[in-house]
């Protein structure tokens, strides 16, 4: 990068980035699709297109909610009770959800995520046809998770959405167990949760102990409670209560898999990814946080299962991934809009 460039990107920092209760604060824009990514666990704190939210957000002064746009590395979901055996020994990390007794969605969600100096002037810049930014952050060795891996997160806007690419790579010297995904709350742009229709391809979904979510058997959708777990034909979530993983996802011809989320007009958002992402936890949003209930719907294409950290526990393929020495292992997905056809969009 040249000295100028490096200059500019200099000025742009002071001027565009803000520090937070969140951390740092970078913005992005491509025409009609703004987005804005903060630091602590490189999350999409908001993403307009054309003056709707594709995903919820929360305010510039609000301590990130429920996982909110967070990215979730080195595991995604719950290892049960916080531990796992990996090889030939048991490992234990803390406990950071107490009402259930698990470690919940790894350890970089509340990391502050650095800029690469590359990757500043694209963030900053409001004037550059394609607006990047990648943010970096280290998984330093710890009891519990005795491995040193480095994480980018690389956000890409187009003229319809956000791509979310996630690089990890192994700086240890022997292999490291491995997960990742995102946490988004997609909305839809009128009406409430219940009367949105949702398109889930999805064959088979992971049961679980009530109340404290840790996987039992993988069951298709329709053998236990299709009104509450089959959304392969689209149709409205209604009252449904879901906070559960799905697998064995239906693809198009590129080897996407698509969830949608659409209002009464066909008008919302969808989220696709690739075959790196075997399972997804759909989650309505059922908290103890009224004001926070049932906002959106969470969607986290996963690169694997709830507790796959212990997979030899289980008799489905979790899809954790082993990764060597030196190994990189790449993922991506993307949240764009979704039109009718018939709207002004």
């Amino acid at each position: 990068m040249s000295e100028e460039l490096a200059d500019v990107g200099a000025a742009m920092r002071e001027d565009s980035s803000t520090m937070l209760a969140y951390g740092e604060a970078y913005s992005l824009r491509h025409g009609d699709v703004e987005a804005e990514i903060v630091s602590i666990g490189a999350s999409l704190r908001r993403l307009r297109v054309r003056g709707r939210d594709l995903v919820v957000p929360f305010g510039p002064d609000e301590t990130r909610p429920a996982y909110r746009g967070a990215l979730l590395a080195p595991w995604p979901n719950r290892i049960v009770k916080g531990v796992y055996r990996y090889g030939d020994r048991e490992y234990r990390v803390p406990i950071n959800e107490p009402s259930r007794g698990h470690a919940l969605h790894g350890l970089l969600a509340w990391h502050r995520f650095l800029p690469l100096e590359g990757a500043a002037v694209s963030a900053l810049s409001r004037t550059l046809s394609d607006a990047e930014l990648t943010l970096e952050a280290v998984i330093d060795p710890s009891d519990g998770y005795p491995w040193r891996v480095r994480v980018q997160s690389t956000f890409t806007l187009d003229e319809a959405g956000l791509t979310q690419r996630v690089t990890a790579t192994n700086e240890s010297d022997t292999e490291a167990p491995w997960g990742t995904g995102p946490h988004p709350y997609l909305r839809a742009p009128s009406g409430t949760l219940d009367s949105w229709t949702l398109e889930l391809p999805a064959a088979s979904v992971l049961e679980v102990s009530e109340p404290g979510l840790a996987p039992l058997s993988l069951v298709p959708v329709d053998a236990v409670d299709a009104s509450r777990f089959d959304f392969r034909t689209p149709r409205q979530i209604g009252a449904a209560q879901i906070d559960h993983a799905f697998t064995d996802l239906v693809r198009d011809s590129e080897e996407l898999a698509a969830v949608a989320l659409t209002d009464q007009n066909g008008d919302g958002v969808e989220m696709t990814w690739g075959p790196g992402c075997p399972w997804v936890q759909i989650h309505t949003a059922d908290l103890s946080v009224p004001e926070c209930t049932r906002l959106g719907l969470a969607v986290e294409p996963m690169t694997c299962s709830p507790d796959a950290f212990n997979d030899h526990a289980y008799g489905f393929e979790t899809g954790l991934v082993r990764l060597a020495p030196g190994g990189v292992h790449q993922v991506s997905w993307r949240i764009g809009a979704r039109s009718s056809g018939n709207s002004n969009e």
